[in-house]
C-alpha cells in the first residue's frame, strides 16, 4: 500500500537487527539445473555484474524493509552485486523519478511506480520499455501466472510492458463473523429491521445491515460499519463505488467529466450520510485509526487494504516493526467478503520499473525479475512487514500462506475473487491533478457542502485540467485505459 499519510505513524525503526527476516519461509532459492526458474535464470545471468551496485527507489517505511533487510542482502549473497535503496515518500516518487529523467543523472536504475503513472511516465520516456528484456531472459511464461486483473491492467502501455505487477492491493469487506452468525444478534436485527442478517452485497443491503447492526449492538459499544474517510482513502472509495453504481468519469467522445452525474451525487450523498452510523469523528479517520476501530472490536465492517485482514489475526504483530498495530481482539472472529458491488479498488499498489536512463539496465532489469518471479515473490508476500500483498495465482494456493492461522484460506480466497474482477485505478495523463481535485471535493463533502455543488465545481476542475493537456491528446489515453479489462466493471 501507499499512502503518505501511513509513513510517519507505521513505522518503529528503533532496532531493524531484531526483525526476522524470512519469519519461517523457505530459506532457499535455488533448483536443480534442469528446473531452471525464472530466479534462477536471473541470478545465473546477473553474476556477471559482480561487485555492481544497482540503485532502486523504494517507499520510503515499511516497504523498504523488503529490499533492505530480505531481498537486497539475498541478491547480494546469490549474485555478489549490491542493491542501493532509496527511500521516498509516496507523495514524491513520481516528482523523483521524473526529475532523474529530464536531468538525464541516471541516479536510478529500477523504479517502484504506482501503476497509476504510467502513462505519464512512459510517455515521456523515463521507462524503459521490458519487452526486450522479457525475451532475452525468457520471464514471458511466469508473467501469465500473475492473477489477471493486475496481469492485464498494470503492465502495460501502448501494448509494451513497462512494469512488472508487483503488489496486490485491493480492498476487501472485513467483517465480524462471530456477530454476524449470534443467533442473538441475529434475531434482535430481525426485530429491527424485519430482513434477516447477512453480509451486504450491494450499497443499499449494506445502508440497511449497517445502521440495523448499530442500532442493535451501540450499547456494547460496537457500531455497525467504520471506514477510513481522510481524502486520500476515500478517493479512492469513491472511483469504486462510482463505477460498481454505473458510473463513468467522462464522457468519451467530448472527454468532458461526467463525476458529477446523478450517479456521482447518489454516491456522494450517501457516503455522508452512512457516517451518520459509525463512530463518531469517523470523518477523521485516517488508515490507523479505522485499523484501531475493527481491531479493538468496535466495528462490525470495515473495508480496507488486505493488511487488515492479516493483522486482525495477529500475523506478524509480535514484530518489532508492527508494534504500532493495535493488539487485536478479533483474532479468529473475522469473515472475509468482497465489498459491495463485488468490484474492489486496486487502490495504488506498485509495478516494477527501469529506469530509461540507468546505466545499469540488464543489471537492474535481472533484479526486478528476480524479485517479481514466482520462488521469490512468494516469499516476499509472506514477510509480515513490508506489506507486499498476493499478485500471483500461486500466492493464493500456497501451502504455508494457507496454513499462517486457521481462517487464512478464506482470505486468501477473498483475494483471489478480489485478483479476478478488481477495478483499475483511474490513470490518464497527469492524473494526480485530478486526484487533487478528488481529495478537494471529499474534504467539502465532510464539511457539510451540498454533494451536487461540489461534484458540479469538481467536473468543471476536471475539464479545466483537460483543456490544459490537450482534450485529442487526453482522449487517446483514456480511451486506451477504458478499454482495460478493469476499467469498468463488465455489465
Amino acid at each position: 500500500m501507499s499512502i503518505k499519510e501511513r509513513e510517519d505513524t507505521m513505522i518503529n525503526r528503533r532496532d531493524f537487527g531484531k526483525i526476522s527476516l524470512s519469519a519461517g519461509l523457505v530459506a532457499t532459492m535455488g533448483r536443480p539445473a534442469w528446473a531452471a526458474s525464472a530466479a534462477d535464470t536471473a541470478v545465473k545471468a546477473a553474476q556477471q555484474y559482480k561487485g555492481r551496485t544497482i540503485t532502486i527507489v523504494w517507499e520510503a517505511g515499511l516497504q523498504s524493509l523488503d529490499p533492505t533487510h530480505f531481498s537486497g542482502p539475498k541478491w547480494k549473497e546469490l549474485t555478489g552485486m549490491d542493491v542501493k535503496v532509496v527511500e521516498v515518500a509516496t507523495a514524491e516518487m513520481f516528482t523523483k523519478i521524473m526529475q532523474d529523467y529530464k536531468s538525464g543523472a541516471g541516479a536510478y536504475d529500477a523504479l517502484n511506480v504506482i501503476p497509476a503513472w504510467m502513462p505519464d511516465l512512459a510517455q515521456a520516456g523515463a521507462l524503459e520499455a521490458l519487452d526486450p528484456y522479457v525475451e532475452k531472459y525468457g520471464y514471458a511464461s511466469e508473467l501469465q501466472t500473475i492473477a489477471p486483473t493486475y496481469r492485464d491492467n498494470q503492465m502495460k502501455v501502448g501494448g509494451k510492458i513497462y512494469g512488472f505487477p508487483d503488489d496486490g492491493d485491493v480492498f476487501l469487506m472485513y467483517y465480524r463473523r462471530d456477530l454476524f452468525e449470534d443467533p442473538a444478534v441475529q434475531k434482535a436485527f430481525k426485530d429491527k429491521t424485519g430482513k434477516d442478517l447477512a453480509v451486504p452485497k450491494t450499497w443499499a443491503d449494506f445502508d440497511v445491515v449497517g445502521a440495523g447492526l448499530t442500532d442493535v449492538l451501540k450499547d456494547k459499544g460496537i457500531y455497525g460499519a467504520s471506514f477510513f474517510r481522510q481524502p486520500p482513502y476515500a478517493m479512492y472509495m469513491f472511483e469504486e463505488r462510482f463505477r460498481n453504481e454505473g458510473g463513468k468519469f467522462f464522457d468519451p467522445d467530448t472527454m468532458k467529466a461526467t463525476i458529477n452525474s446523478d450517479i456521482g451525487v447518489k454516491v456522494f450523498t450517501a457516503m455522508r450520510n452512512e457516517n451518520r452510523f459509525m463512530p463518531p469523528g469517523v470523518e477523521q479517520f485516517g488508515f490507523v485509526e479505522n485499523l484501531a476501530t475493527f481491531l479493538q472490536g468496535q466495528s462490525a465492517m470495515t473495508i480496507s487494504w488486505p493488511p487488515y485482514g492479516r493483522w486482525a489475526e495477529g500475523y506478524g504483530t509480535d514484530q518489532e516493526a508492527l508494534n504500532w498495530v493495535p493488539k487485536t481482539t478479533i483474532a479468529g472472529k473475522v469473515g472475509y467478503a468482497l465489498p459491495p458491488g463485488g468490484h474492489p479498488e486496486l487502490a495504488a499498489g506498485f509495478a516494477l520499473s527501469v529506469s530509461s536512463t540507468s546505466k545499469n539496465k540488464d543489471a537492474a532489469y535481472l533484479f526486478i525479475q528476480w524479485l517479481n518471479s514466482e520462488d521469490v515473490s512468494r516469499q516476499r508476500v509472506q514477510l509480515p512487514y513490508t506489506l507486499r500483498d498476493p499478485f500471483r495465482d500461486s500466492h493464493y494456493s500456497d501451502p504455508g500462506y494457507l496454513a499462517l492461522w486457521p481462517n487464512a484460506k478464506d482470505y486468501l480466497a477473498a483475494l483471489k475473487q478480489a485478483s479476478q474482477t478488481g477495478l483499475l485505478d483511474l490513470s490518464l495523463l497527469q492524473t494526480d491533478k485530478y486526484e487533487e481535485v478528488m481529495r478537494q471535493a471529499i474534504s467539502k463533502l465532510w464539511a457539510g457542502d451540498d454533494p451536487k455543488t461540489i461534484l458540479d465545481a469538481a467536473a468543471a476542475q476536471w475539464n479545466d485540467i483537460t483543456q490544459k493537456i490537450g482534450v485529442d491528446k487526453q482522449k487517446m489515453v483514456y480511451a486506451a485505459w477504458a478499454a482495460e479489462s478493469g476499467a469498468y466493471p463488465k455489465t
